[in-house]
């Protein structure tokens, strides 16, 4: 009786909630928890005027390419554009857009697993360019959930990795793209 109770209750409740409620939730937690932090990174990365997404700051290179940047005298100028300024503007551009797809739940499951990648790369210059020391990279399993590499972006990727497998949810532009898509073909 207990059982089928629980199987009932619970099995209603997904009922309810599965096409909707976890692309949803993870999309608020990523916006409450994440996007204005990126936001702000990449502001700190872009040229001033209406132009200034074209042309990253001098910040944006030692933030994306460290010891690039230490190696050429913190001279921007002494840097090939292809690959490497390419790389910080376009890496500078994922911040923005990456970031506002996943919200609006547009495009998430790929906007997702580009944000994912894109940790997972912040994480490796983080470490290996900017030199973190040991008690800030943490390492799991180890009981001190405040590493900023091994136990934070763990969770970062987990969230993006819900929205990548399971979708946007009903509530998104994903969910209307898709509507509209059969509606017209």
């Amino acid at each position: 009786m207990l059982v089928r109770l629980y199987a009932a209750v619970f099995g209603t409740l997904q009922r309810l909630t599965d096409r909707w409620l976890i692309g949803l939730a993870a999309r608020f937690v990523f916006a409450s928890a994440l996007f204005v932090y990126f936001w702000n990174s990449a502001l700190t990365k872009i040229g001033p005027g209406l132009l200034g997404f074209l042309e990253p700051t001098d910040g944006a290179y030692v933030q994306i390419l460290p010891k690039m940047m230490e190696a050429a005298g913190y001279d921007t100028s002494a840097i090939e554009f292809f690959p490497y300024g390419l790389i910080v503007l376009l890496g500078t551009w994922a911040e923005f857009l990456l970031p506002l797809m996943i919200v609006l739940g547009l495009f998430t499951r790929a906007a997702s697993l580009g944000f994912i990648v894109f940790i997972a790369v912040m994480s490796y210059v983080d470490i290996t360019g900017h030199n973190l020391d040991a008690a800030t990279i943490g390492t799991l399993f180890d009981g001190k959930p405040g590493g900023l590499i091994a136990d934070q972006r763990l969770m970062w990727g987990f969230l993006l990795l819900v929205l990548a497998l399971r979708g946007a949810g009903a509530i998104s532009l994903d969910h209307l793209l898709a509507r509209w898509w059969r509606e017209r073909y």
